[in-house]
């Protein structure tokens, strides 16, 4: 089965954020584009196998603030650890 990537480059919000999973991941009609919402849906919501590759991760830091960074990156290293077919590749 064929691995689908979602790269991230020069994320400066978290809006940004979620604009490029939506258009990556084709995330559902229903995405409450909040930080509950992100999980559920990359938990429960699409299809994988699917690999995170984010890049530039510092610049996203900066944008989002620390605490939202942490947040979100907290929530992918859990949906990834939690689903077998999730990979995450950050790159500072």
């Amino acid at each position: 089965m064929q691995v689908k990537v979602c790269e991230l480059r020069h994320i400066r919000s978290l809006e940004q954020f979620y604009d490029e999973l939506e258009r990556q991941l084709s995330l559902p009609a229903h995405f409450g584009r909040n930080l509950d919402a992100l999980y559920d849906s990359l938990a429960n919501d699409v299809a994988g196998p699917f690999e995170l590759l984010w890049r530039d991760t510092e610049e996203a830091r900066r944008g989002m603030g620390a605490d939202v960074y942490a947040t979100v990156l907290e929530i992918l290293q859990t949906v990834a650890e939690e689903r077998g077919d999730v990979t995450l590749d950050i790159h500072h």
